[in-house]
């Protein structure tokens, strides 16, 4: 089968076996795999550890112990592998798509609107309310802009690096873009930061009282607790590694919801898709930031 490789920060593509289900595991062809910023975590390194991400594909193989499954159109995320025409996949971390969803739609909500729904979730987000995110346009973050303002919020704000992102953020349902390098002057109920780094003080900052921050960025941050105290301000993390874990209930019925609110048009997915041939290209839109929404690589029909 043929895989993406990657020799230093170059991908590559080579044929290499294709690997056989045991106990506990399911053979999916992948149709679409996700871009992510782990990968470039990973190129940076230049360790050349396991290349796992979110797929899309369908169950063509199963360990004798799983034979219900082989057939079923899935989606989810696979530790190692992923950049291959065929990966091995658990069934804890996949679920069945519903019939007529694009594999693009697929792959963008799977986890990362999972993720979206999970900020808004966590940060008891209620009607009414205004939230802010940050990373606005990327695959997360343009799910939780639409996310908010369709499930109501009195005003969403999508911060980003740069102000040509503003018209796609707009289109998503954000009332207001703000970029990085401005004052932000307008307090929010919520902030939603992916981001990290000295972002998190600066989303506390923006909090109304009684604000909370959801910080989902692998980048980390630091805070001040200080400026938690006088207006009663919270700050909680978010990790979808470990409510995959324990609590994959929570996880069902937020994709669920999340299916429901696409068949009802109330949600659209932004992705862009590129050929194998053009990996490099795929990386560098997500290196730079330049992404709007997903972005994926196509690896089978």
């Amino acid at each position: 089968m043929h895989k993406i490789q990657f020799s230093g920060s170059r991908p590559v593509i080579a044929e290499v076996a294709e690997p056989i289900p045991g106990p506990g595991q399911l053979l999916v062809r992948t149709e679409l795999v996700g871009v992510h910023v782990g990968l470039l975590r990973m190129l940076q390194r230049g360790d050349g550890g396991p290349d796992g991400g979110e797929i899309v594909g369908s169950v063509v193989a199963a360990g004798p112990d799983l034979p219900d499954w082989v057939g079923k159109r899935v989606g989810g995320v696979v530790f190692e592998g992923a950049y291959g025409e065929y990966a091995l996949a658990m069934p804890q971390l996949v679920s069945e798509i519903p019939a007529g969803v694009s594999a693009a739609d697929a792959l963008t909500l799977v986890r990362g609107g999972v993720i979206a729904l999970g900020l808004l979730r966590t940060a008891c987000f209620t009607a009414g309310e205004s939230v802010l995110v940050t990373g606005a346009a990327s695959g997360v973050g343009h799910l939780a802009v639409q996310l908010a303002a369709t499930l109501g919020a009195s005003r969403v704000i999508a911060a980003v690096s740069t102000g040509d992102k503003a018209d796609f953020l707009r289109e998503c349902g954000a009332d207001g873009v703000v970029t990085y390098d401005e004052t932000w002057t307008e307090k929010v109920d919520i902030v939603l930061d992916g981001v990290g780094a000295d972002m998190v003080q600066r989303g506390v900052e923006t909090l109304a009282p009684h604000g909370r921050l959801i910080a989902f960025s692998a980048y980390g941050g630091s805070v001040d607790a200080n400026t938690l105290l006088g207006e009663l301000k919270t700050v909680t993390g978010f990790s979808i590694g470990l409510l995959s874990r324990t609590r994959t209930d929570l996880l069902d019925a937020w994709r669920a919801e999340l299916w429901e609110l696409l068949a009802a048009g109330r949600i659209r997915p932004r992705h862009t898709v590129f050929p194998p041939a053009e990996m490099a290209a795929a990386i560098d839109l997500v290196a730079t930031r330049r992404n709007l929404g997903r972005v994926a690589v196509r690896l089978a029909g």
